[in-house]
């Protein structure tokens, strides 16, 4: 081959590479462009936030608390037993109907223990004739004596029999006295006011003693027995409030700490204290009841706890400055319940500050955002 068909060859192979060269630095500038050009239109996106999209950090008073829960308990409830054997009669209470104190609930079958008051008052009236035979031989050998006709051995003699009559006929009286108590016992009454919660024997049915036969509630004075760890406890004192949510119920209710157990449960050594409900309609024993002791009252710039978010490191709120969101570093303090919303005192940023709710969600820093409609707060001092 030729020389110069060489050198023409070199050539056109170089030409041909500095051609592609050419194209694909051509392509990746293209490229560039379009990315910025994205990342500009992405910049340049507005986010459209209405009034409650937004909250504002205030300062205010919060009531910081201990979380209780526990099951109401009716303070005053009975429950009736029985107090002699024999077949059970006249119960017609069941759950709900109400009762009043002294009332008579059911009785026990009676004949026996009439019988038993017959015969224990029949054996008492023998042993007074007892006493009176004894009392007459006794006063006739005492004259004797007097009169020096016996000796003073029989005297004696009449008067331990005398007194040995007179103790049996105490011993009758007593029996008396047991057979009567045990026939009262036969009424069964109803030591407080208040609702049947529980019918745990059917008429007819034989008793046995201590047999239980109804349970009454007194649903006029409910408390609450919270359990705290021992730390817990030495923030409570009497007389402290709280509030509660009742399972099912739609408002929240009062109570506040009457008694305060002294000594810790053995075993988990945990402090029970016991709370007065307020009077509620509707509430019944053992019922589930959650919510916040309050311990303390202070004043400190609240956010609501939903709108510190922590997918970062560091706690952040989404602050709005200058129409844009910046993600703002806070400090967490204490926490509590406000106008039944969750609130926690920060540090971090400015009083009457403007920030994303947590309902929103994530926002990239930078973003531009405009309000549909004016939030009612007070802006943000420039």
């Amino acid at each position: 081959m030729k020389r110069w068909l060489k050198w023409a060859l070199v050539a056109l192979v170089l030409v041909v590479l500095g051609v592609s060269v050419m194209r694909a630095l051509s392509a990746r500038k293209i490229q560039q462009a379009t990315v910025a050009k994205l990342a500009t239109q992405a910049e340049q996106v507005v986010i459209e936030l209405g009034a409650a999209d937004v909250v504002q950090a205030k300062t205010r008073e919060l009531s910081p608390g201990l979380a209780i829960s526990g099951a109401l308990k009716a303070i005053n409830s009975a429950v009736v037993k029985a107090r002699v054997p024999g077949e059970l009669q006249g119960l017609t209470l069941r759950e709900g109907d109400a009762v009043k104190a002294g009332q008579v609930i059911a009785r026990i079958d009676s004949s026996e223990y009439q019988s038993r008051v017959r015969q224990a008052q029949q054996q008492a009236e023998s042993a007074k004739g007892q006493v009176d035979i004894a009392k007459r031989a006794f006063d006739n050998n005492r004259s004797l004596v007097e009169q020096g006709f016996i000796s003073k051995t029989a005297l004696e003699s009449s008067i331990a029999t005398l007194a040995s009559a007179e103790a049996n006929y105490r011993a009758a009286q007593a029996g008396t006295e047991i057979a009567t108590k045990a026939l009262e016992d036969t009424v069964l009454k109803a030591p407080i006011s208040g609702l049947i919660s529980q019918r745990l024997a059917q008429p007819g049915e034989r008793v046995a003693v201590e047999a239980r036969i109804v349970e009454i509630v007194d649903l006029s004075r409910l408390e609450l027995e919270a359990s705290l760890s021992g730390t817990e406890s030495l923030e409570v004192r009497l007389g402290q409030n709280a509030v509660l949510q009742i399972e099912g119920a739609t408002k929240a209710v009062k109570a506040r700490v009457v008694r305060i157990n002294p000594s810790a449960v053995v075993g988990s050594r945990a402090v029970l204290v016991y709370l007065a409900v307020e009077p509620t309609p509707g509430l019944r024993q053992g019922m589930f009841a959650q919510g916040s002791l309050v311990t303390d009252r202070l004043q400190a710039l609240l956010v609501p706890l939903s709108a510190v978010r922590t997918d970062e490191p560091k706690p952040y709120v989404q602050l709005l400055s200058q129409q844009q969101v910046v993600h703002q570093s806070v400090e967490m303090g204490v926490r509590g319940e406000v106008d039944g919303q969750t609130m926690v005192a920060v540090k971090g940023v400015p009083e009457n500050a403007l920030l994303i709710a947590g309902s929103v969600g994530s926002l990239r820093t930078g973003t531009a955002v405009k309000f549909s409609q004016t939030p009612n707060t007070t802006p943000v001092a420039k």
